[in-house]
């Protein structure tokens, strides 16, 4: 029995990044638990990266396939849902998250099933299709060893690839002890795994109707591709009777011969691997191998929305590997449940707010970075991670009114437009800041409304003399 969703795991979306990140700060546990992790995981991918003579020209591989597709993304996906179809397949268009949950749990109960097994879905997640089933009396089992761990404590996922990255093996422990009922266990890894394996085994065993994501789909010949690292995702594409991908639309790519790229980029990007450990492909249905019956959802949600951005639209080349996470400076102090999406990172800080449309609490999240670009280097398939966020904060400042702040800026600037007026301005700043300067800077700002803002920046004093002043008094015998 699943823990009821507690803590940071709480739909917090009227809360904002900086509130959500200073809880997070004060967690040094976490925060211990993720800098060892991103640490392992950056070691091992610079040393398989490295291995690779032509990783630049893999790299703008990928980067040109994406955007061939983004350009032409109505055309390739009506020929997926060709492909998918003539494979003996159904395909199914949602608008939004609402429409696939009901898309799906609709497909469940059509079938008699009371549950369903899920490979890891970032998809599912970023829609919530987990408390729409159980609110139908469905119950979803993850399979996946650290979304399991996450879905027994009650919690959210805090990273694209390792989403119980936040929890050490104590903790997992602990948490299996008691959800599990085996109280002698250690937190030895082999025994951990095993405990999750004899509790998923007779899940699969059982399972009418399995769940899944889908890394990519290919559009000439439908075929659906999953990566993964344990197995549990081969189980539920394979054994159930009815298996459901729900796929975001910016998933689909052209050709199957593309995925030659992409099974190079992905494994080395996400978990620091030459191959993949399991990679499933399937196309659509045949008799006496795998599930009878495939549906394949495919998921708008605001896609088409960032489509239509010029300077945003290159989020979408995003494979979920989750390499720009794991050197992002801002995310290793917070870890992902600050984020308020299954997006986390310098890649969730942009996807998170263009796929909700700018609002609520992860309309903050372009300003939870520091710009530092080590997002970008790292990016298989060279998304310019912070000229987006830059892009994404302007069109944040654009729609918000301005605050004192922002009145006082703008008058500033309009008295700064002339020579006269910004010596006028500069005479006035020398007299009223005098009560504030301390060996030439302003040390803090009279109590009001601008007192946090000074508090913030170190301002220098104005000079007692300008330049100009200066030239125009001296002695010119």
């Amino acid at each position: 029995m699943r823990r009821p969703l507690t803590g940071a795991a709480r739909d917090a979306r009227a809360e904002s990044f900086p509130q959500a990140a200073r809880e997070a700060l004060a967690d040094a546990q976490m925060r211990a638990n993720i800098a060892h992790a991103t640490r392992t995981i950056r070691l091992k991918r610079a040393g398989v990266v490295d291995e690779v003579p032509d990783w630049g020209e893999l790299r703008a591989a990928g980067a040109a396939i994406k955007d061939e597709t983004l350009v032409r993304l109505d055309e390739v996906l009506v020929q997926l849902e060709a492909s998918v179809q003539a494979a003996g397949g159904v395909v199914h268009w949602a608008r939004d998250g609402a429409e696939a949950n009901e898309i799906v749990t609709s497909l469940v109960r059509a079938e008699g099933a009371d549950e369903v097994v899920k490979v890891k879905s970032l998809a599912t997640d970023e829609i919530r299709l987990n408390e729409a089933l159980e609110e139908a009396g469905i119950r979803p089992i993850e399979t996946d060893l650290a979304e399991l761990i996450v879905q027994l404590g009650g919690e959210r996922p805090s990273h694209l690839l390792v989403p119980a990255i936040h929890k050490n093996r104590a903790e997992i422990r602990d948490l299996f002890r008691e959800q599990l009922g085996r109280p002698s266990l250690t937190d030895e890894p082999s025994e951990l795994a095993e405990a999750a394996r004899l509790h998923l085994r007779e899940a699969f065993l059982r399972a009418r109707v399995a769940i899944s994501g889908a890394n990519f789909a290919a559009a000439d010949t439908g075929t659906v591709c999953v990566v993964e690292s344990e197995g549990n995702g081969r189980m539920c594409t394979t054994l159930p009777e009815t298996l459901i991908t729900v796929m975001g639309i910016e998933k689909a790519i052209p050709r199957f011969r593309d995925l030659e790229v992409f099974l190079q980029l992905l494994p080395r990007s996400s978990t620091g691997e030459r191959m993949n450990p399991y990679t499933s492909l399937w196309t659509g249905v045949r008799e006496g191998d795998g599930p009878r019956r495939f549906h394949l959802v495919l998921l708008d949600a605001g896609r088409t929305r960032v489509l239509a951005d010029p300077d945003g639209r290159p989020a979408l080349r995003c494979i979920r590997c989750s390499a720009c996470i794991n050197v992002c400076p801002v995310y290793r102090q917070t870890g992902g449940h600050a984020y308020h999406s299954p997006y986390a990172g310098p890649i969730g800080a942009i996807l998170a707010p263009q796929l909700a449309g700018e609002s609520g609490a992860v309309g903050s999240l372009p300003f939870a970075s520091s710009l530092c670009g080590a997002c970008y280097d790292v990016c298989p398939v060279a998304i310019d991670i912070p000229s987006i966020l830059v892009h994404e904060r302007a069109k944040s400042v654009a729609r918000e009114r301005p605050g004192l702040e922002g009145r006082s800026l703008k008058a500033l600037g309009r008295a700064m437009a002339t020579r006269d007026g910004f010596e006028r301005a500069q005479r006035l700043g020398r007299s009223l800041q005098r009560p504030f300067v301390r060996r030439g800077w302003i040390a803090h700002f009279p109590p009001g409304p601008l007192a946090a803002w000074g508090r913030d920046r170190d301002l220098p004093a104005v000079p007692a003399q300008t330049f100009r002043e200066w030239w125009e008094s001296r002695d010119r015998a």
